[in-house]
């Protein structure tokens, strides 16, 4: 299964122009308040405080962009960022049965992803993260589906063996 919202990108990217366009504006209704108009009194600063809270809130949403596939016999996690200064790009290939288990935590402000593998050299396990704040229910559900699938084949030829 394919999962990817890449074709958001320009959504995001729009949406990251707009908060600094509010934020240009807010600055420069900052200054005119401040030297020219004292028509808020003290709230000036809200000016200021609303636009980098709203930056601040999409980049700790997390990265935009996230792909996933599982078609073949390995398993493809992409997540990025659409500005590449942001943060380094989380890329994993691996095969399907190495897959323990997955969680989906829904916090309030974002959604992440913990895939625990097994490594081969230490025999420990190994969470990876990923950033799905940005996908949609129905991309959650899919993707929840296409996991609990590989697990339970998994778990299931663990049990075959034995």
């Amino acid at each position: 299964m394919r999962l990817s919202n890449r074709n958001k990108a320009p959504y995001y990217n729009f949406l990251l122009t707009l908060i600094n366009v509010i934020i240009v504006l807010g600055i420069f209704a900052f200054i005119l308040e401040k030297t020219r108009l004292a028509m808020f009194g003290g709230e000036e600063v809200l000016f200021l405080i609303i636009p980098f809270c709203l930056l601040l809130l999409f980049i700790l949403r997390g990265r935009q962009i996230f792909e996933y596939d599982s078609d073949g016999e390995a398993v493809n996690f992409k997540n990025r960022h659409i500005l590449p200064f942001l943060g380094k790009e989380a890329r994993d290939e691996f095969p399907k049965y190495k897959i323990i288990s997955f969680e989906i935590v829904n916090a309030l402000i974002f959604r992440k992803l913990y895939v625990k593998i097994k490594s081969k050299k230490d025999h420990s396990a190994i969470i990876l993260k990923y950033d799905i704040s940005y996908l949609s229910g129905r991309e959650i559900k899919d993707l929840k589906m296409s996991l609990k699938k590989i697990v339970k084949a998994n778990i299931e030829g663990k049990t075959q063996e034995q």
